[in-house]
């Protein structure tokens, strides 16, 4: 199986601050992995590094075949959809849903001249359907929900056919049906052979769709654990990533966590 990211003993240092730490970690095409780990514990710096806006300070960034620093990122970005806040940003609040999709063919953000194909037209139309979104094409994306604006970024994501998707806590700033149903999105694309290999960043277990495969956990810059999702994610790595004793739940293919107490630290 071909390796679609390869990170070997990455460390990203930035004013100072050691924001990644001799990471190492590798992805197998076909795989879907999420990230967890609690704020300021690198997985966004991780994020940046793969999808080539951010180098490291040290270690060797290796993606899709190519070695970052010795390729014209220009070309390989292409190749890697993601989603990210930041990008979510510099939509502008007036541009039409069915344009923040198309557009992501020529890598923009905001349609000025460019000009599109029916199949392109075709291709975002079918992506919006894919993910729920078709009945907001003619709307304009200033006026859709947070949860609506996630599902039509990760439309985008999808149009120039990536061979790799990185979702940067897509589900942020969702309300509990919001989130369900981008989870659900996403569970549904996870078991699409024909989707690229996936990486989603999450602070909640709460968050990660049923069809992911593996875990990569992080604390402070440092690999906590890595590995297949259901072997991987435990309560003590869970616990031990998190700085509290953690209740680790799996039901019905989704999983949840709280705090233990005191009486559950005695058992």
């Amino acid at each position: 199986m071909d390796t679609a990211i390869e990170l070997a003993d990455v460390t990203v240092v930035r004013g100072g601050d050691r924001l990644l730490d001799d990471v190492s970690w590798q992805v197998c095409e076909g795989e879907r992995w999420v990230v967890l780990g609690p704020n300021g514990a690198g997985k966004t710096t991780l994020l940046q590094v793969v999808s080539t806006h951010l180098f490291p300070t040290t270690g060797i960034v290796g993606v899709l075949g190519e070695v970052v620093g010795a390729v014209d990122v220009f070309e390989l970005r292409p190749r890697i959809g993601l989603t990210s806040a930041a990008l979510a940003e510099r939509i502008p609040a007036t541009e039409l849903v069915s344009d923040v999709v198309v557009s992501a063919s020529y890598a923009v953000v905001g349609r000025w001249r460019e000009e599109y194909d029916d199949m392109d037209h075709k291709r975002s139309t079918d992506l919006l359907t894919e993910v729920g979104a078709a009945h907001l094409a003619s709307r304009r994306f200033g006026t859709l929900s947070e949860g609506e604006r996630k599902r039509v970024q990760v439309a985008r994501a999808l149009m120039t056919d990536p061979e790799l998707l990185l979702l940067d806590e897509p589900a942020a700033g969702l309300d509990l049906g919001g989130r369900e149903n981008l989870v659900a999105t996403l569970s549904l694309l996870a078991d699409n052979p024909a989707a690229p290999t996936t990486v989603m960043v999450s602070h909640h277990v709460e968050e990660v769709p049923p069809g992911f495969t593996h875990v990569l956990l992080l604390r402070s810059g440092r690999v906590v654990a890595v590995g297949p999702l259901r072997e991987t994610l435990t309560e003590a790595a869970l616990s031990a990533t998190f700085g509290m004793p953690l209740r680790l739940l799996h039901e019905e293919g989704r999983y949840s966590a709280r705090r233990r107490s005191a009486l559950h630290r005695l058992d």
